[in-house]
């Protein structure tokens, strides 16, 4: 079984829609999401360094994040379009204290209802009941990723080859649609 995405897509950058305000209350307080601003950029990078995940193609033009009411960054997030067409749920991060309280499902399910499926993604296998509940389900075949992930998947195996890393590189997909390279 194979998946849809566009195979012929120029345009690299995407602007996220208008935002309605989204507010969540966890124990730590109210937050809501909101479009992120160059000025947020500087925060996003230290947020994703803080949460160990991978700092490549960081441009706050495609974050949402969450915010508390002074304004501090609890969490962000943002869907990556890939020169193959494919686009990426990546980034997902919120800061220790607001972890655990609904901020990153908050960021998601904004992320999910903006940016039509299919979405792919990938994550360490720990991870995958949590991106399951969102619809995501791993996809083991290389052959059936598109050509971003099966190259990220296949470097990841050839850099990890005979260390014991906890767990592995999962990727993952929300579809919709079937897609076929022919």
């Amino acid at each position: 079984m194979a998946f849809a995405y566009e195979k012929n897509v120029t345009i690299l950058a995407m602007s996220l829609p208008p935002l309605i305000e989204q507010v969540g209350v966890g124990p730590s307080g109210v937050y809501h999401l909101r479009a992120a601003t160059a000025a947020d950029q500087k925060a996003i990078k230290a947020l994703i360094r803080a949460a160990r995940i991978n700092p490549l193609g960081i441009d706050w033009r495609r974050f949402v994040v969450a915010v508390d009411a002074q304004g501090t960054l609890l969490g962000c997030g943002q869907v990556k379009l890939h020169r193959d067409g494919s686009r990426e749920l990546a980034s997902i991060a919120v800061a220790r204290a607001w972890r655990k309280q609904g901020v990153a499902r908050t960021i998601i399910h904004y992320l999910l209802q903006t940016h039509p499926a299919p979405l792919w993604l990938t994550c360490l296998s720990r991870l995958i009941p949590f991106y399951a509940q969102f619809g995501f389900r791993e996809v083991a075949d290389a052959a059936q990723m598109p050509p971003y992930f099966r190259r990220v998947y296949r470097l990841y195996n050839l850099f990890v080859r005979g260390q014991r890393p906890e767990g592995y590189l999962a990727v993952m997909v929300r579809a919709l649609n079937l897609w076929s390279p022919t």
